[in-house]
């Protein structure tokens, strides 16, 4: 085989081993496209607890926007109020799934509104735990030095202190106080699905249990959702 066929052959395998890695990448970028670049969601923490079933339809609801978010070229900052209302509200039955769908139709801050409509979807962040230095514990300097400039160091005779052990120490190991954050990476809700209602809008339907929701959760608010029917 001559030089430039030899040249020729590792550069159509180079090409062909590229598209085969790309393949996969690419899909799971499709995978995690949830909703198309031109569609607005917002994620909200509702200002009340709303069980489907429980809370009538028509009954009117607020959440607050978790980050500042741009809606018709203006931005909205975070915490602004979103209201709106239950759009349809039902109980799991032993025959009957559960049902709710809540439509957001305004967002109002200090000095601007915008109409909107935007309904609850299947999506939401979760929170998650994260391990961190149990403060308990201080350095065993005297209490009159400063501790890296931002205030004393605790007084050694307190109760509430206790030393860092240190390499010596055969006692236990220092303990991690969990605390807990909402994450970055939103989910679904564990089964639920989902329907297109009476006006077009987005209803959660369950056939597991009787669907609530928190004042604590950030839940998803969309016009779209790619998997309604």
């Amino acid at each position: 085989m001559s030089t430039l066929l030899k040249k020729v052959s590792a550069l159509v395998l180079v090409a062909a081993f590229s598209m085969a890695c790309s393949l996969p990448l690419k899909a799971q970028e499709k995978r995690e496209t949830a909703l198309p670049g031109n569609i607005q969601e917002l994620p909200v923490i509702f200002q009340q607890g709303v069980t489907a079933g429980k809370t009538a339809v028509g009954t009117k609801l607020q959440a607050k926007l978790s980050i500042a978010t741009l809606l018709n070229g203006v931005v909205f900052p975070r915490n602004s109020i979103l209201s709106g209302e239950v759009v349809e509200s039902a109980a799991k039955t032993k025959n009957e799934p559960s049902r709710i769908s809540i439509r957001m139709d305004s967002v109002n801050s200090k000095d601007k509104s915008a109409p909107i409509k935007l309904y609850l979807t299947s999506w939401y962040y979760p929170s998650i735990s994260e391990s961190g230095q149990n403060l308990q514990y201080g350095p065993t300097e005297p209490p009159q030095r400063t501790w890296n400039g931002a205030g004393a160091y605790p007084d050694p005779n307190s109760h509430s202190y206790k030393p860092f052990p240190d390499s010596s120490d055969k006692g236990p190991s220092v303990p991690d106080t969990p605390s807990s954050k909402t994450s970055d990476r939103r989910a679904l809700m564990k089964d639920v699905d989902i329907q297109r209602g009476g006006d077009g809008g987005i209803v959660l339907v369950s056939k597991h249990s009787n669907l609530k929701l928190d004042h604590f959760t950030t839940y998803v608010l969309s016009a779209y959702s790619p998997s309604a029917k």
